[in-house]
């Protein structure tokens, strides 16, 4: 049975994160709260891991449009191409923040992602990632949770995400109703760079 837990703080509980890391690194899927709408993810080295959100998600990893979820700007420049001063001054305005960004891939991505020539990045403003991030040796690889009702597109009640997704998840991290607005999605592996999805982020070029 997976557990559940809610973190109201700015300054989440060490204990509570702890928890978490614990079940990533031993193959945990969880769900989690983000600047936008709740995430599924897991430790994106764990094979274990992996195959378990494959299955859950119903997508293949070396194909499938997921999100990189990273710490910050330095851990996020080693699985991608070097920026240039143009990408780079860009990135350094929206992370962290809302959006999620398509940038063209470092060539030693680790297994099974090491073919794509692209891969979709974030750095989420949430206190609950960014202090579980800097426990983590790895990324996150991360995808939102869409609500059954295609009406509704995403949930916002945790209770209803976690009876929803009980069964196939090891722990969920509440921190009450979340958005229903997604992430702004923009392309930056090419120029001029392209906007794909608009979200919570304001867009800026």
């Amino acid at each position: 049975m997976a557990n559940y837990i809610t973190i109201y703080s700015k300054e989440p509980n060490p204990k509570d994160l702890k928890q978490a890391v614990e079940i990533l690194k031993n193959g945990g899927v969880i769900i989690f709260p983000t600047d936008t709408v709740y995430g599924l993810g897991c430790l994106s080295t764990n094979s274990k891991a992996l195959e378990r959100f494959a299955k859950i998600k119903g997508v293949k990893l070396e194909q499938a449009p997921l999100s990189f979820l990273f710490q910050d700007i330095k851990s996020l420049s080693t699985y991608i191409e070097p920026m240039n001063s143009r990408a780079f001054k860009l990135v350094k305005r929206l992370l962290p923040g809302p959006y999620a960004l398509i940038m063209n891939a470092s060539r030693k991505l680790p297994k099974p992602f090491q073919k794509r020539k692209t891969i979709g990045v974030r750095i989420s403003s949430h206190p609950v990632l960014h202090g579980l991030l800097q426990l983590l040796e790895a990324p996150l690889i991360t995808s939102s949770l869409h609500d059954p009702d295609a009406i509704l597109d995403y949930t916002t009640d945790p209770e209803n995400i976690f009876e929803q997704w009980e069964s196939q998840i090891d722990l969920m991290i509440s921190d009450g109703y979340g958005s229903n607005i997604p992430s702004t999605v923009l392309d930056l592996s090419i120029y001029p760079y392209q906007l794909i999805r608009e979200g919570a982020g304001e867009i800026i070029f």
